[in-house]
């Protein structure tokens, strides 16, 4: 192989390097953790928001903190967003934020997780 052939393939594989790099760089999922105070009471509500959630599009975790009602959830940007986590919230039957819960869905959960009632 001669040295200015050498020479080229070097000056060639630096030029492309930064295109390589970006282009790897755009194919990373980035995610996002948001946090939605919630109507959830009790050890089955947080059961049935964790398990229900994790089959939303995206997401790759959930955890609801029952003492402050408050869950996280972390999910893939561009997958998912924190309207669409809201409303799957709602229609769990529990209130997401400033979103009040779907009623029907609301009046399906078992008589201890609905609004209004103690902890168990």
């Amino acid at each position: 192989m001669n040295v200015k052939y050498l020479f080229r393939i070097i000056v060639l594989s630096l030029a492309l390097l930064p295109i390589a790099l970006l282009a790897q760089d755009g194919k990373k999922k980035k995610t996002e953790t948001v946090k939605i105070q919630t109507s959830a009471i009790c050890e089955d509500c947080k059961v049935r928001l964790e398990k229900n959630l994790a089959f939303e599009k995206g997401v790759r975790a959930v955890e609801l903190d029952e003492e402050t009602k408050i869950i996280s959830i972390t999910y893939k940007t561009g997958k998912n967003d924190k309207e669409s986590l809201k409303k799957a919230i709602t229609k769990i039957g529990y209130d997401a934020d400033e979103m009040p819960a779907d009623q029907e869905a609301h009046d399906k959960l078992p008589e201890c997780c609905q609004k209004g009632n103690e902890p168990h």
